[in-house]
């Protein structure tokens, strides 16, 4: 069957070819956009929908998340909103909690947040483990993240388990437990910082992640100049995550290599830490992604839109700057650019990954913050509920 939606106020294609288009339509036949187009210049279909002079843009691509875990840490927020101090350390108490859970409740709650996700648009998720920093706990939650997101990153390196010698935890990270989680994952993760894992062991763990086919991910730079930045730059990764504290050096280094430097406006926010410098990133040329870095101890939201908006009204990023973050950028950090398959934008040929705003413009997600637009959603062409 095939679909044709009609009355677009504004498309957003982030397609570079097409465009924004404005009276626009197009028609979805199976996963796939079929044609796009004018309003006035329809082809046949077998359903029509007309929108109503609404806006059409494509799925949220949220690169970044920490999805499969168990417990509550808002006692932990209420401390720092009060004053104390963001530590690493606090994760280590939804480890805990997420060990002694069953497989069920598991993927009960991530299945959760991936349905509340999708309500506000988002059609591509990434999911961590590092909620488990042990063999069996790891390997549950890369298998658990496989059944419920796109895309998995190995995290194992997120911080040394209490308890456990440093350097034989490093060696389970790299041998068995890297190995059980491999079948799994698309990615490996270190928590590059201060009070986790120092430059030369983040070293250690990529390597050893690249040497096993996967790409490579950093937690960089987010509580001080850890160094993050210039090892993603110097092993070409994919993507930078969080990057707050950043030098002149950073910047131009980003600049002039292909690491995506995602920016995770909730976390900042929550942490109180100073804001990740995405207008000086974009000024410099770096490719920027947004992300929601779903967590219960830092940013537990799972809304593209109101990363979005935050973007906008405290980043200083433009609007279009802050769509592509958020769509194409993604798609750049996850590795789901570039082809027929693609991810974030919408194109003739490509996956019907898009979402109807209740809204005639983009421009409505900024404009009015905190208010639910996301009318409807479409995943690889099947329509969702929202």
């Amino acid at each position: 069957m095939t679909l044709l939606v009609t009355g677009i106020s504004e498309l957003r294609t982030q397609d570079d070819a097409t465009g924004i288009l404005t009276d626009a339509a197009l028609v979805i036949d199976g996963e796939r956009v079929a044609w796009i187009g004018s309003a006035s210049d329809v082809p046949a279909a077998d359903q029509c929908l007309d929108v109503g002079g609404r806006a059409v843009l494509p799925g949220w691509v949220d690169s970044h998340t920490h999805l499969v875990f168990a417990g509550d840490r808002s006692a932990e927020f209420a401390a720092r909103m009060a004053g104390e101090a963001y530590a690493a350390g606090g994760i280590q108490a939804t480890v805990d909690a997420t060990r002694v859970v069953s497989d069920a409740e598991l993927t009960a709650h991530a299945e959760g947040l991936r349905a509340e996700a999708a309500r506000g648009g988002t059609t591509t998720i990434e999911a961590k483990t590092g909620y488990g920093l042990d063999l069996a706990s790891e390997t549950r939650l890369a298998r658990i993240g496989a059944d419920v997101a796109d895309v998995v990153t190995f995290l194992g390196a997120h911080l040394i388990p209490t308890g456990v010698d440093r350097r034989d935890y490093l060696d389970l990270v790299i041998g068995p437990m890297l190995d059980a989680v491999r079948p799994y994952s698309s990615f490996i993760d270190v928590f590059c910082e201060s009070g986790a894992f120092t430059v030369d062991e983040s070293r250690e763990v990529l390597e050893a992640g690249r040497a096993a086919g996967l790409g490579l991910k950093i937690h960089g730079n987010q509580l001080g100049h850890s160094g993050g930045v210039a090892l993603a730059v110097e092993l070409g990764a994919t993507s930078v995550d969080h990057v707050n504290h950043l030098t002149a050096a950073d910047i131009d280094a980003l600049a002039a290599s292909d690491v995506v430097a995602t920016v995770l406006p909730g976390a900042d926010l929550s942490t109180r830490e100073w804001l990740a410098p995405a207008r000086e990133l974009a000024d410099a040329g770096v490719r920027l992604a947004l992300a929601t870095n779903t967590n219960p101890g830092t940013s537990f939201t799972t809304s593209m839109p109101f990363c979005v908006a935050t973007a906008v009204l405290q980043h200083r990023l433009s609007l279009d700057e802050a769509l592509a973050a958020a769509t194409t950028g993604g798609a750049a950090a996850l590795g789901l650019d570039g082809d027929a398959d693609a991810v974030g934008c919408i194109a003739v040929g490509g996956l019907a990954s898009l979402q109807l705003l209740d809204a005639p413009s983009a421009a409505h997600i900024p404009y009015r913050p905190g208010v639910p637009l996301t009318r409807a959603v479409w995943r690889r062409g099947r329509r969702v509920d929202v």
